[in-house]
């Protein structure tokens, strides 16, 4: 599949098929997670995988009580160590958050080249997800994605509501 075309197509995906993926796709996906740059190439992420349909239905009271995040055959949480690593000279604690965005983009985007669909959950208890998967206390959740093909046919159909190049983008100065 054309890289603009994954760009373009990637949708969030909240209706699952209960089929399940073959394991070299999953890890596909996940490579593509793991070679995401970062800064200063400190990659401050971790992946938990979880397939138990009982602990991601455990974890909807957690998860903003949105049920297709247990609907999918793989739930993804994504974590970030800080590193104290002040990039910019503003981010502190957000160079972190940054890293395991751009990480997270990229397994978005390779689940998307895979036919697998994806839904960046930012709607989450930090606290009680880190409770409930046992993660150390100077580690943070960033973001869930359940991770699965797509129910519906038309679930990659291009966005349109985007706003234009003209928009956004600025030349030399800020305008």
């Amino acid at each position: 599949m054309d890289f603009y075309e994954v760009i373009r197509t990637r949708r969030s995906v909240r209706k699952f098929k209960a089929d399940d993926m073959p394991e070299e796709v999953l890890k596909r996906v996940l490579d593509a997670a793991r070679i995401a740059q970062s800064g200063s190439n400190r990659q401050p992420w971790r992946y938990i995988i979880i397939r138990d349909k009982a602990r991601m239905k455990e974890m909807l009271p957690v998860c903003g009580d949105q049920s297709f995040v247990a609907e999918a055959p793989v739930l993804i949480v994504a974590c970030g160590t800080n590193l104290n690593f002040n990039r910019g000279g503003y981010m502190g604690d957000f160079s972190m958050l940054v890293d395991v965005s751009i990480s997270f983009d990229h397994l978005t985007l390779a689940a998307r080249a895979e036919g697998l669909g994806t839904c960046w959950i930012g709607s989450f208890n930090n606290d009680g997800v880190k409770k409930y998967l046992e993660i150390p206390n100077d580690v943070q959740v960033v973001a869930l994605t359940p991770l699965g093909y797509p129910a519906d046919s038309g679930a990659f159909s291009e966005n349109t509501n985007r706003k234009s190049l003209e928009e956004i983008v600025c030349y030399e100065k800020y305008e």
